[in-house]
Order: C-alpha cells, then structure tokens, then sequence
C-alpha cells in the first residue's frame, strides 16, 4: 500500500519537474502518468546505454530524463 502510495508521489514530482523543464501544461493526474511511464523509460534507456543509477537523486535525474523525453516524443507523434 505504502509503496503504491510512493510510486505516486513521486511520478508526480517527477512528471512536475519535467512538465516545467518542457513547457508542457497539465493537472496532476497528468503529472502522475508522465513521471511513472518517464520512469521506465528513462531506465531503459539508461540501461541501453549501460549505465546505472544508484542513490535517491541519481534515480531522480534518470527518471527526469525519461519523462523529457516521454514529453519530447509525445510531441512529435501527435503533433
């Protein structure tokens, strides 16, 4: 519960950081799926490219980087 609780929190903050770094707009259920599915593809992505995140901010900027880059293609296929 606790967990599910803390994967929310903190897709919000993520999916926040990055809707601010982008200029994007948006509520925060908005904010929430953004940073969740950044989340994962930042780590992918980062994974791919063979690094690894270790640590809270480590974590954090990998996440941020992912839901940039969610936004930056979500732009580009539905635009």
């Amino acid at each position: 519960m606790f967990r599910l609780l803390g994967a929310l929190i903190m897709g919000a903050l993520i999916g926040w950081i990055a809707a601010k770094l982008m200029g994007a707009r948006g509520g925060l259920l908005r904010n929430i799926v953004v940073g969740v599915i950044g989340s994962f593809v930042g780590s992918f992505v980062f994974a791919a490219l063979g690094f690894y995140a270790y640590g809270f901010f480590a974590n954090l900027l990998v996440s941020v980087a992912g839901a940039c880059l969610f936004i930056w293609l979500g732009r580009r296929l539905f635009r």
